[in-house]
């Protein structure tokens, strides 16, 4: 029997598979298509703004390189909240003697209790709400501002990446995974006003939009526990649940510390995942998801049921080894893993040919944080914590300043 006629024997143990796989190229296409036609919006509006940044143990080096480009984009005021041991940031800051800076000592009890007293203490009407690690690109304040010449739009999210890439390989897959979603499907919910979460990295709010539901924002239960994490997502609904429209701005750009080591890049895997399936899982029980746009509806399904797709491609691997050809159906099984994800990657090959070196590595990620992390983090999505930071550490795992020269290091060896 040839190989060919031994796979054509086999093929209703790949129909299901088929089925799943032809469901998930559509909405892939279907948003790929949509973020095709998006453009960034282009208008002359203007007005105040406070930026407020929840800083815990940052690593100073950071705090001040960031802050550079924040001042940069002559913001109305920067509020910073330190925690109250971060005394050596608290001192650079002060010696700066900038007026538009207001340090804030606080003891955190999470980013959102921070969240809380900066935003509080904001005066004016855009609150950019930005990490510690997060640097702005020339032109993001003037242009993060643009949609909320709308009077429906609560929120505006920015286009991000990761800051210097090149310093680690997790750094250059975190910026290829990342890519994609700034590329490939943000802006298709953008178009109908529905961005499923602006990200904490940094995204701008109409207060008037934020104040009513402050309180929720830093007092949220989920299944009788507090929740630490994922302040970015829950905000992002609160503000959709008013009503109000959320955009992204493609022409506003950051650079955010990403770990720079395996081990911190699946914490913050695990982190973002349990956020997610608590902030969609409540938007769906308290039927907000329902009153959003189509493709915004279709995001959130494809993110919660991400693992049960995945796991039909890692069975069709598995049912390659019932063939009487396995080699063959194995080895056409991982080309076409390869090819698929290289077609799915094109935004940002196209953007960084070179990381095509590194194809089977992402791919592999990929399905590493789709099927075991993902299916982890459903299992224990109420566990609280933030993982990548500790109150005896300086600046995120993997994340400080000192993680930027030893990688630069390496990659010039």
């Amino acid at each position: 029997m040839s190989p060919s006629a031994g796979l054509a024997e086999q093929w209703q143990l790949f129909l299901p598979l088929g089925v799943i796989g032809v469901i998930s190229w559509a909405v892939w296409l279907v948003r790929k298509l949509m973020s095709m036609g998006y453009r960034p919006l282009v208008n002359d509006f203007r007005t105040t703004t406070s930026v407020v940044v929840p800083s815990f143990h940052e690593d100073p080096d950071v705090i001040d390189r960031c802050l550079d480009t924040w001042l940069a984009e002559n913001p109305t005021e920067v509020i910073i909240v330190l925690d109250v041991a971060d005394i050596e940031a608290r001192d650079r800051l002060i010696a700066r003697a900038d007026r538009r800076i207001h340090v804030m000592m606080f003891a955190h009890a999470g980013k959102r209790s921070a969240l809380g007293v900066g935003i509080r203490a904001a005066k004016h009407d855009i609150l950019v709400l930005t990490d510690s690690d997060t640097a702005w690109q020339p032109g993001l304040l003037a242009a993060v501002q643009m949609p909320f010449a709308d009077p429906r739009v609560g929120g505006v999210g920015t286009r991000q990446n990761v800051y210097h890439p090149h310093t680690s390989i997790w750094r250059r897959v975190a910026d290829w995974i990342i890519d994609l979603r700034y590329l490939d499907y943000v802006p298709a919910t953008a178009r109908r006003g529905g961005v499923v979460c602006l990200s904490g990295r940094t995204a701008a709010y109409r207060r008037s939009a934020v104040l009513p539901v402050l309180d929720d924002l830093e007092h949220e239960y989920f299944r009788g526990r507090r929740c630490v994490a994922g302040d970015d997502g829950r905000l992002t609904w609160l503000v959709l649940a008013q009503g109000y429209r959320t955009e992204h701005q493609d022409s506003a750009r950051a650079l955010s510390m990403f770990p720079a080591t395996f081990k911190a890049f699946c914490k913050q895997r695990v982190r973002w995942s349990r956020n997610s399936y608590r902030c969609y899982l409540t938007a769906i029980t308290n039927g907000w998801l329902w009153r959003q746009p189509l493709i915004s509806q279709l995001t959130v399904f494809q993110i919660l049921f991400t693992p049960v797709t995945m796991f039909a491609t890692v069975w069709f691997l598995v049912a390659a080894a019932w063939n009487p050809h396995p080699g063959l159906a194995l080895a056409l099984g991982g080309a076409w893993l390869l090819v698929g994800r290289a077609i799915r990657s094109f935004s940002h090959l196209r953007r960084r040919p070179a990381d095509l070196l590194i194809l089977p590595l992402v791919t592999a990620v990929i399905m590493m944080v789709a099927l075991p992390i993902k299916t982890w983090a459903f299992l224990t999505m109420n566990k609280q914590g933030w993982l990548t930071r500790h109150a005896d550490q300086i600046g995120g795992e993997g994340q400080d300043e000192a993680s930027l020269d030893a990688g630069s290091n390496r990659a010039a060896a």
